[in-house]
């Protein structure tokens, strides 16, 4: 059964009233936790912490953070004792610690995989209650037809188990950053002597003292060599159909149920995370025009904003379960609204998705055809990309031309190839 009818309705009622996307598409974004290892004693920690707590989830995914942001460490590599003292790990039993990496441990110790679980599910610690509201508000159309579904369904929620297991809980991940200042400028005043107006900057900027016009010069150089390197772990949400089972059977519950939240505790460890890979930045200059030089700490937040958005980029071509899925904003010409900042390319190839129906009632993407960017039609959307003036920063879009396939409407979804 096609969607092609409810869909195109949809969208443009949509469009029409606050230029969104079509919410049955918003649903289908993948979810993350992102969070930061901060090193103590590193030129710059200060600015570098700030700004990773303005930074938002790409706007392309659900944000689905469950706690604390930054974690610290004092090593150049991250040490979990050194971890375990300054945030007071819970210890988790490890099904083999010989075979885990540094994050790994680091992640199952916080508990983050059943703390995701736990969110999405709204579960009361103090009662164990559990609701399907963030499952009905991401993963289906509109509410009446939601509770039609849920007034069907067994203890087990069987019926919603692949579109709100498989493609919804199952596709919640984790990003562990770590972030560190490099320096490109040996011999240069931000190795010399505008280290000491650095570190004044550093409490000017957070209240603790005032700077003398003659050093704002020697801060702002310092800062105009600022540069990060960020290298980001990707890890995934496990939630298949073992999983999921135990959790419907042995811990989802609508009334408060002491058993229920032994079983939660005593179950922790059957949650768990799976290591995808790592990117890293390259470290590459980045443009400080558009900034006011006495704002140097937005010169922070922007490079550490585009080194993250260099990472999520590639580990989406990297990775298929991480490729976001975007809508057509229109047809004549094809538009959507990615762009540099997804890692659009003129190489870049797009199948276009159609939503289709299956026998079971589950939704299913089929590939309609194949689009590319037109040349010198690709949107700037990097951050600040308008402040700085880069060409096509006010696109709003990147118009793509057809390479094969049939006939196109808005709505239909793109996804990257490799």
């Amino acid at each position: 059964m096609r969607l092609l009818l409810v869909l195109a309705t949809l969208w443009v009622s949509t469009v029409c009233q606050a230029q969104t996307v079509d919410p049955l598409f918003v649903y289908r974004r993948g979810s993350i936790y992102s969070i930061m290892i901060s090193h103590r004693g590193q030129l710059y920690e200060n600015d570098i912490e700030a700004a990773f707590n303005k930074m938002p989830i790409p706007e392309k995914y659900n944000d689905h953070g469950v706690g604390k942001k930054i974690f610290y460490t004092s090593e150049k590599k991250i040490n979990i004792k050194d971890l375990e003292k300054h945030e007071g790990f819970k210890v988790n039993a490890a099904s083999d610690q010989s075979q885990m990496n540094e994050y790994d441990f680091f992640l199952q110790r916080q508990n983050i995989a059943s703390r995701l679980v736990a969110k999405w599910f709204h579960r009361s610690k103090s009662t164990g209650v559990c609701d399907m509201e963030l499952v009905k508000e991401r993963g289906y159309t509109n509410a009446s037809e939601t509770d039609k579904r849920l007034a069907a369904l067994s203890a087990r929620k069987e019926a919603i188990l692949q579109d709100a297991g498989e493609e919804l809980i199952g596709s919640t991940f984790v990003l562990v950053n770590d972030i560190r200042y490099i320096d490109k400028s040996k011999g240069s005043s931000v190795i010399g002597g505008a280290i000491s107006a650095a570190i004044k900057t550093n409490d000017v900027l957070h209240g603790k003292n005032t700077l003398e016009e003659k050093d704002l010069g020697d801060v702002v150089a310092s800062y105009k060599g600022f540069n990060v390197k960020i290298k980001t772990y990707l890890y995934q949400l496990v939630w298949d159909e073992q999983v999921s089972s135990s959790f419907y059977n042995d811990i989802y519950t609508e009334q408060p149920d002491d058993s229920k939240i032994e079983n939660f505790e005593n179950k922790r460890g059957d949650f768990s995370l799976v290591y995808l890979g790592m990117q890293e930045s390259s470290g590459k200059d980045i443009s400080f025009m558009g900034i006011n030089e006495n704002e140097p700490q937005v010169m922070v937040l922007k490079a550490c904003q585009r080194a993250l958005d260099e990472n999520v980029a590639n580990l989406q071509k990297n990775f298929e379960v991480f490729k976001i899925k975007a809508p057509l904003t229109g047809v004549e010409p094809l538009k959507c609204e990615i762009g540099l900042k997804e890692g659009v390319t003129e190489k870049s190839r797009y199948e276009v998705l159609e939503a289709v129906m299956n026998d079971q009632g589950h939704i299913e993407y089929k590939r309609q055809g194949i689009i590319r960017p037109v040349k010198g039609k690709i949107w700037d959307n990097r951050f600040m990309a308008i402040e700085e003036r880069a060409d096509n920063a006010s696109l709003g879009f990147t118009t793509f031309e057809k390479v094969s396939g049939g006939d196109f409407y808005q709505g239909m979804l793109i996804r990257e190839l490799k």
